[in-house]
Protein backbone atom coordinates (compact mmCIF):
# COMPACT_ATOMS: atom_id res chain seq x y z
CA UNK A 1 0.00 0.00 0.00
CA UNK A 2 2.85 2.36 0.82
CA UNK A 3 4.43 1.91 -2.62
CA UNK A 4 1.12 1.99 -4.49
CA UNK A 5 0.15 5.43 -3.18
CA UNK A 6 3.33 6.94 -4.62
CA UNK A 7 2.76 5.72 -8.19
CA UNK A 8 0.44 8.60 -9.28
CA UNK A 9 2.77 11.15 -7.67
CA UNK A 10 5.70 9.68 -9.61
CA UNK A 11 3.75 10.14 -12.85
CA UNK A 12 2.97 13.73 -11.80
CA UNK A 13 6.68 14.34 -11.27
CA UNK A 14 7.30 13.04 -14.79
CA UNK A 15 4.90 15.76 -15.93
CA UNK A 16 6.97 18.33 -14.03
CA UNK A 17 10.23 16.89 -15.40
CA UNK A 18 8.89 17.13 -18.96
CA UNK A 19 7.82 20.72 -18.27
CA UNK A 20 11.29 21.66 -16.99
CA UNK A 21 12.89 20.29 -20.16
CA UNK A 22 10.30 22.17 -22.23
CA UNK A 23 11.24 25.41 -20.42
CA UNK A 24 14.89 24.94 -21.44
CA UNK A 25 13.96 24.42 -25.09
CA UNK A 26 11.45 27.31 -25.07
CA UNK A 27 13.97 29.74 -23.58
CA UNK A 28 16.41 28.79 -26.34
CA UNK A 29 13.77 29.27 -29.04
CA UNK A 30 13.37 25.58 -29.93
CA UNK A 31 9.56 25.62 -29.93
CA UNK A 32 9.14 22.25 -31.64
CA UNK A 33 11.14 20.37 -29.01
CA UNK A 34 9.38 22.38 -26.29
CA UNK A 35 6.01 21.36 -27.74
CA UNK A 36 7.00 17.68 -27.77
CA UNK A 37 7.87 17.73 -24.08
CA UNK A 38 4.75 19.72 -23.18
CA UNK A 39 2.61 17.13 -25.01
CA UNK A 40 4.46 14.44 -23.06
CA UNK A 41 3.78 16.33 -19.82
CA UNK A 42 0.07 16.66 -20.64
CA UNK A 43 0.04 12.90 -21.33
CA UNK A 44 1.43 12.25 -17.84
CA UNK A 45 -1.00 14.81 -16.40
CA UNK A 46 -3.93 12.82 -17.81
CA UNK A 47 -2.73 9.51 -16.43
CA UNK A 48 -1.72 10.57 -12.92
CA UNK A 49 -5.31 11.37 -11.98
CA UNK A 50 -6.58 8.25 -13.73
CA UNK A 51 -4.09 6.09 -11.84
CA UNK A 52 -4.97 7.74 -8.53
CA UNK A 53 -8.66 6.92 -9.07
CA UNK A 54 -8.03 3.37 -10.27
CA UNK A 55 -5.66 2.61 -7.40
CA UNK A 56 -7.91 4.47 -4.94
CA UNK A 57 -4.98 6.50 -3.59
CA UNK A 58 -6.22 10.05 -4.19
CA UNK A 59 -4.76 12.50 -1.68
CA UNK A 60 -4.51 16.24 -0.96
CA UNK A 61 -0.76 15.98 -1.62
CA UNK A 62 -1.41 14.61 -5.10
CA UNK A 63 -3.82 17.44 -5.89
CA UNK A 64 -1.31 20.11 -4.90
CA UNK A 65 1.58 18.37 -6.65
CA UNK A 66 -0.49 18.06 -9.82
CA UNK A 67 -1.18 21.80 -9.89
CA UNK A 68 2.47 22.66 -9.26
CA UNK A 69 3.52 20.45 -12.17
CA UNK A 70 0.80 21.93 -14.41
CA UNK A 71 1.96 25.44 -13.58
CA UNK A 72 5.34 24.70 -15.15
CA UNK A 73 4.25 22.52 -18.08
CA UNK A 74 1.02 24.33 -18.96
CA UNK A 75 1.66 27.76 -17.47
CA UNK A 76 5.30 28.83 -17.62
CA UNK A 77 6.11 27.16 -20.96
CA UNK A 78 3.25 28.74 -22.98
CA UNK A 79 4.04 32.06 -21.28
CA UNK A 80 7.65 31.86 -22.46
CA UNK A 81 6.61 30.84 -25.97
CA UNK A 82 4.18 33.75 -26.21
CA UNK A 83 6.91 36.06 -24.88
CA UNK A 84 9.25 34.81 -27.61
CA UNK A 85 6.65 35.14 -30.35
CA UNK A 86 5.78 38.72 -29.39
CA UNK A 87 9.52 39.48 -29.23
CA UNK A 88 9.83 38.38 -32.87
CA UNK A 89 7.10 40.80 -33.94
CA UNK A 90 8.68 43.85 -32.31
CA UNK A 91 12.35 43.04 -33.02
CA UNK A 92 13.06 42.89 -29.30
CA UNK A 93 16.70 42.41 -28.28
CA UNK A 94 17.94 38.93 -27.54
CA UNK A 95 17.81 38.53 -23.76
CA UNK A 96 20.69 36.10 -23.94
CA UNK A 97 22.99 38.47 -25.83
CA UNK A 98 25.30 40.81 -23.96
CA UNK A 99 27.92 43.36 -24.93
CA UNK A 100 31.65 42.79 -24.70
CA UNK A 101 31.62 44.43 -21.29
CA UNK A 102 29.82 41.40 -19.85
CA UNK A 103 32.04 39.40 -17.51
CA UNK A 104 31.79 36.77 -14.81
CA UNK A 105 30.40 39.30 -12.33
CA UNK A 106 26.69 39.92 -12.89
CA UNK A 107 25.77 43.49 -13.76
CA UNK A 108 23.20 45.35 -15.87
CA UNK A 109 25.58 47.25 -18.15
CA UNK A 110 24.66 46.64 -21.78
CA UNK A 111 21.49 44.73 -20.93
CA UNK A 112 18.48 45.80 -22.99
CA UNK A 113 14.87 44.97 -22.34
CA UNK A 114 11.71 45.35 -24.42
CA UNK A 115 8.64 45.59 -22.21
CA UNK A 116 5.89 44.67 -24.69
CA UNK A 117 6.82 40.95 -24.98
CA UNK A 118 6.49 40.62 -21.20
CA UNK A 119 2.72 40.66 -21.76
CA UNK A 120 3.11 37.08 -22.94
CA UNK A 121 4.08 36.07 -19.42
CA UNK A 122 0.60 37.05 -18.24
CA UNK A 123 -0.39 33.56 -19.39
CA UNK A 124 1.77 32.07 -16.62
CA UNK A 125 0.19 34.40 -14.05
CA UNK A 126 -3.37 33.64 -15.18
CA UNK A 127 -2.61 29.91 -15.19
CA UNK A 128 -1.30 30.06 -11.63
CA UNK A 129 -4.42 31.91 -10.48
CA UNK A 130 -6.70 29.46 -12.29
CA UNK A 131 -4.95 26.42 -10.77
CA UNK A 132 -5.15 27.90 -7.27
CA UNK A 133 -8.88 28.54 -7.68
CA UNK A 134 -9.40 25.02 -9.03
CA UNK A 135 -7.80 23.48 -5.93
CA UNK A 136 -10.20 25.37 -3.69
CA UNK A 137 -13.34 24.76 -5.77
CA UNK A 138 -15.07 21.52 -4.81
CA UNK A 139 -17.77 21.91 -7.49
CA UNK A 140 -15.53 21.22 -10.50
CA UNK A 141 -15.80 17.45 -10.53
CA UNK A 142 -18.03 16.82 -13.58
CA UNK A 143 -17.25 20.11 -15.34
CA UNK A 144 -14.65 22.88 -15.51
CA UNK A 145 -15.19 26.51 -14.63
CA UNK A 146 -13.02 28.39 -17.07
CA UNK A 147 -10.67 26.94 -19.67
CA UNK A 148 -8.37 24.21 -18.27
CA UNK A 149 -4.70 25.19 -18.46
CA UNK A 150 -3.70 22.23 -20.70
CA UNK A 151 -6.35 23.24 -23.25
CA UNK A 152 -5.06 26.81 -23.26
CA UNK A 153 -1.52 25.51 -23.62
CA UNK A 154 -2.45 23.54 -26.72
CA UNK A 155 -3.69 26.73 -28.38
CA UNK A 156 -0.47 28.62 -27.63
CA UNK A 157 1.76 25.72 -28.67
CA UNK A 158 -0.13 25.33 -31.93
CA UNK A 159 1.12 28.74 -33.11
CA UNK A 160 4.79 27.83 -33.69
CA UNK A 161 3.73 24.41 -35.02
CA UNK A 162 1.45 26.10 -37.59
CA UNK A 163 4.26 28.46 -38.58
CA UNK A 164 6.64 25.54 -38.99
CA UNK A 165 4.46 23.00 -40.78
CA UNK A 166 1.35 24.59 -42.33
CA UNK A 167 3.22 26.78 -44.87
CA UNK A 168 0.39 29.30 -45.32
CA UNK A 169 1.38 32.92 -45.91
CA UNK A 170 -2.05 34.18 -44.83
CA UNK A 171 -2.01 32.27 -41.53
CA UNK A 172 1.63 33.16 -40.91
CA UNK A 173 0.88 36.86 -41.40
CA UNK A 174 -1.94 36.65 -38.85
CA UNK A 175 0.17 34.83 -36.27
CA UNK A 176 3.24 37.03 -36.60
CA UNK A 177 1.29 40.14 -35.68
CA UNK A 178 1.88 41.68 -32.29
CA UNK A 179 -1.75 42.80 -31.89
CA UNK A 180 -3.05 39.32 -32.67
CA UNK A 181 -0.63 37.77 -30.15
CA UNK A 182 -1.40 40.35 -27.46
CA UNK A 183 -5.13 39.94 -28.06
CA UNK A 184 -4.82 36.15 -27.86
CA UNK A 185 -2.83 36.49 -24.63
CA UNK A 186 -5.49 38.66 -23.00
CA UNK A 187 -8.28 36.37 -24.26
CA UNK A 188 -6.44 33.36 -22.82
CA UNK A 189 -6.10 35.05 -19.44
CA UNK A 190 -9.81 35.83 -19.42
CA UNK A 191 -10.94 32.34 -20.49
CA UNK A 192 -8.69 30.66 -17.92
CA UNK A 193 -10.39 32.53 -15.08
CA UNK A 194 -13.87 33.02 -16.50
CA UNK A 195 -17.02 31.57 -14.93
CA UNK A 196 -17.96 29.73 -18.15
CA UNK A 197 -18.87 26.11 -17.42
CA UNK A 198 -17.11 23.68 -19.76
CA UNK A 199 -17.94 19.99 -19.93
CA UNK A 200 -15.31 17.49 -18.82
CA UNK A 201 -14.33 14.56 -21.02
CA UNK A 202 -15.26 12.07 -18.32
CA UNK A 203 -17.61 9.22 -19.22
CA UNK A 204 -19.71 7.75 -16.42
CA UNK A 205 -21.10 5.36 -19.04
CA UNK A 206 -20.70 4.84 -22.80
CA UNK A 207 -24.31 5.60 -23.78
CA UNK A 208 -24.76 8.19 -26.55
CA UNK A 209 -27.72 9.90 -24.90
CA UNK A 210 -25.82 10.81 -21.74
CA UNK A 211 -22.63 11.71 -23.62
CA UNK A 212 -23.91 13.17 -26.89
CA UNK A 213 -21.97 16.44 -26.60
CA UNK A 214 -18.75 14.55 -25.81
CA UNK A 215 -19.12 12.20 -28.78
CA UNK A 216 -19.99 15.06 -31.12
CA UNK A 217 -16.98 17.04 -29.90
CA UNK A 218 -14.58 14.10 -30.32
CA UNK A 219 -15.85 13.22 -33.80
CA UNK A 220 -15.69 16.80 -35.06
CA UNK A 221 -12.26 17.26 -33.48
CA UNK A 222 -10.85 14.21 -35.28
CA UNK A 223 -12.25 15.46 -38.60
CA UNK A 224 -10.77 18.93 -38.08
CA UNK A 225 -7.35 17.51 -37.14
CA UNK A 226 -7.29 15.24 -40.19
CA UNK A 227 -8.23 18.07 -42.56
CA UNK A 228 -6.39 21.04 -41.03
CA UNK A 229 -3.61 19.40 -38.98
CA UNK A 230 -2.05 21.79 -36.43
CA UNK A 231 -4.22 24.67 -37.62
CA UNK A 232 -7.20 22.71 -36.28
CA UNK A 233 -6.07 22.97 -32.64
CA UNK A 234 -7.39 26.51 -31.98
CA UNK A 235 -10.60 25.56 -33.80
CA UNK A 236 -10.99 22.45 -31.64
CA UNK A 237 -10.67 24.52 -28.46
CA UNK A 238 -13.11 27.06 -29.89
CA UNK A 239 -15.52 24.22 -30.68
CA UNK A 240 -15.13 22.96 -27.10
CA UNK A 241 -16.12 26.36 -25.72
CA UNK A 242 -18.99 26.76 -28.21
CA UNK A 243 -20.51 23.34 -27.47
CA UNK A 244 -20.18 24.02 -23.75
CA UNK A 245 -22.04 27.33 -24.12
CA UNK A 246 -24.78 25.64 -26.15
CA UNK A 247 -25.26 22.94 -23.50
CA UNK A 248 -24.85 25.07 -20.34
CA UNK A 249 -28.12 23.80 -18.86
CA UNK A 250 -26.93 20.19 -19.09
CA UNK A 251 -23.48 20.70 -17.53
Amino acid sequence: MSLKRHIPNLVTLLNLFSGCIAVIFAVNGNFIAAAIFVFLGIFFDFFDGLLARKLNVQSPLGIQLDSLADLVTSGVVPGIIMFKLISLTVDAPDYGAYTDSWNSVFHWQGFKMSLLPLIGLFIALASAYRLAKFNLDEDQQSYFKGLPVPANTLVILSLPLILEYQNSDIINTIIINKWFLIGLTLLSCYLLNSSIKLFALKFDNWGFKDNAVRYIFLILSVILLIVLHFAAIPLVIGLYILLSLLTQSKI
